[in-house]
């Protein structure tokens, strides 16, 4: 039986920064117990009120260190910039044993964000298993979704793309993906994020030349059944 989402506490790492907030903001409204996680906790609270103001108080969300949220989390998902991922996750190693570690890191380079360059463990989701070894589950998602919509009420047509060390991490990070309000994909094992993370790159680059800010992608051809 799937848990309920009052029974799930998720944690966001870098829940400050403008991906984070939004995804935060949608698990919130869905029920479930959020997390906010930096290395600032003032920032974090600061951030944690703005969501209880848009859902009302009896949202449960709060702000704390990454490593509280580590810690006291079901569910953790990483929502860093790249430069400061593989600092976040040694210092978080014992925190995150035995859990489900969701990666939203992309290793975009300013100020070349256009252009598709990967870390040499192939992905950042794959760079945060070799840190974290067997004892986490990883998997990778929501990259090439555009945070604009995410704080807003709309359905967003982007599909999200789940890879992952497992099926069953892979299924737990599909039943967020719902809870967001998104459709979602399994894709497949962990290498295979080294094509969705690369992917950012290549739909920033459309919005730039096409003056947009929201392309995404779309899955065809295949029903769920």
């Amino acid at each position: 039986m799937t848990p309920s989402p009052i029974l799930t506490t998720i944690a966001v790492l870098g829940g400050t920064g403008k991906e984070g907030k939004g995804l935060a903001f949608r698990w919130a409204k869905a029920g479930y117990r959020i997390l906010i996680g930096s290395r600032l906790p003032a920032k974090a609270k600061v951030v944690a009120l703005e969501i209880l103001k848009l859902l009302g108080e009896n949202a449960l969300v709060e702000g704390t260190t990454n490593l509280k949220a580590a810690q006291m989390a079901d569910i953790v998902v990483l929502t860093v910039p790249y430069a400061a991922h593989r600092l976040t996750l040694q210092d978080l190693k014992d925190a995150l044993r035995g859990k489900i570690l969701v990666d939203v890191t992309v290793p975009l380079a300013p100020p070349s964000v256009t252009k598709v360059q990967m870390p040499p463990d192939g992905s950042a989701a794959q760079e945060a298993h070799k840190i974290l070894g067997e004892d986490v589950q990883v998997t990778s998602a929501f990259q090439n979704i555009a945070y604009e919509h995410l704080l807003n009420q709309e359905q967003i047509e982007c599909d999200v793309l789940v890879t992952g060390t497992s099926k069953e991490a892979r299924f737990e990070t599909l039943q967020l993906v719902t809870a967001a309000g998104l459709n979602g994909w399994d894709a497949g094992p962990l290498e295979n994020s080294v094509v969705i993370e690369g992917l950012t790159s290549v739909l920033i680059n459309i919005n730039k030349q096409y003056g947009s800010t929201n392309a995404g992608i779309k899955i065809i051809g295949v029903s769920k059944g």
